[in-house]
């Protein structure tokens, strides 16, 4: 730890060039496979940012505007702001698996980061560690850690940090990694020197975008989220789209498709991290099964988990989506009329369809 006298001295180009090598290794060291450093300029972001509300993309998510420019503008979300360290966190491979289960229209598909415990809070915990490190070591700064809690343009600024790019999917791909890792942010006020940002590698390919079950993907960088899996099964309120439903498939929390098809994935690296591992069997387990899930025994399977973010009645609203695009089996139908009379008006209007796909 360094003396106080030592902290109160501004640090040297020197000094911040040795800082950012150590909040580096620690990074490293608290678990974090990526960190990089960037400035807080947005510019080109913010007007792409601007377009794609202005079109009404969002959908339902208000919230994406409440905020105003606070998103592309990091020193009005937290005054003095002067870099942001980004880290990344590996949460697994892709493997054979992921497309085994969408091909079994009897078992549930749930997005692989929703798969164990929900990582914010561990990402969150071990940031702040790091924080106070950085504290240990040059005094009291002003910082604070973000884990998609706060309206943080979060991709591009690691982007900028040099940890990947955008691909034409939006999501972030690093060349040596792929896209399967979730990302937090530290906003500092010293001025750090910065990394070069990620150079850009999709080149042609459009895998993505031609595999999108609902074709959400409008243009390469662009995404309608009104049409996108992920958000209809875990943003949307309300009825779901009678034209959408079919192409919903088996998945019922998110959807990996334009992850699984990206060639930059197969360098993806598989975690051990304990919080990641499956809960609840969710790779193995059929619709019917969760179907039969009580409201208390949601709550008690899901806690910790980012599954609780639906709720309980867009859960159900899911399954019996998918439920209507299986195969009528004996065990479908069976689900599907266990909650033909459910209170709930939505989910009883999504079984009801279900139920007529299968002839009944």
């Amino acid at each position: 730890m360094s003396s106080p006298a030592a902290a109160d001295r501004p640090p040297t180009a020197t000094d911040r060039h040795a800082l950012a090598k150590t909040i580096k290794t620690l990074a490293h060291e608290y678990g974090f496979q990526r960190c990089g450093i960037s400035d807080i300029d947005l510019g080109d972001d913010e007007a792409h940012l601007r377009d794609w509300l202005a079109q009404g993309l969002y959908g339902s998510m208000d919230w994406m505007a409440r905020h105003g420019d606070k998103r592309s503008r990091p020193g009005e979300l937290l005054p003095g702001t002067m870099r942001v360290i980004s880290v990344g966190m590996d949460y697994g491979g892709n493997g054979a698996e992921p497309w085994a289960t969408l091909a079994d229209g009897e078992r549930a598909y749930v997005a692989r980061y929703a798969l164990g415990r929900d990582y914010h809070k561990l990402m969150r915990q071990r940031l702040q560690v790091l924080a106070d490190r950085i504290a240990d070591t040059v005094g009291p700064f002003g910082h604070r850690v973000f884990v998609d809690s706060a309206p943080v343009l979060e991709r591009a600024l690691a982007r900028n940090a040099g940890l990947g790019w955008l691909g034409k999917h939006t999501c972030l791909i690093d060349r040596d990694g792929g896209s399967w890792f979730f990302l937090g942010e530290i906003y500092v006020d010293i001025p750090l020197p910065v990394d070069a940002p990620a150079s850009a590698h999709c080149g042609t390919c459009v895998r993505c975008i031609d595999i999108c079950p609902t074709q959400a993907i409008t243009a390469p960088y662009r995404l309608d989220a009104r049409r996108c899996i992920s958000y209809l099964t875990i943003e949307h309120e309300g009825a779901i789209d009678v034209d959408l439903r079919p192409l919903i498939g088996n998945r019922i929390f998110g959807c990996d498709d334009c992850q699984l098809v990206c060639p930059w994935n197969k360098f993806a690296r598989r975690t051990d991290e304990p919080d990641f591992r499956v809960r609840n069997d969710l790779d193995q387990a059929t619709l019917a099964d969760l179907f039969a899930w009580t409201e208390e025994e949601f709550m008690q399977r899901t806690e910790g988990s980012a599954i609780r973010r639906s709720g309980y009645d867009r859960w159900l609203r899911n399954i019996a989506v998918a439920l209507g695009n299986a195969a009528g089996t004996p065990q479908v139908v069976a689900a599907l009329e266990s909650r033909r009379g459910i209170d709930n008006p939505i989910v009883r209007e999504h079984v009801q369809w279900a139920l007529e796909r299968h002839g009944l």
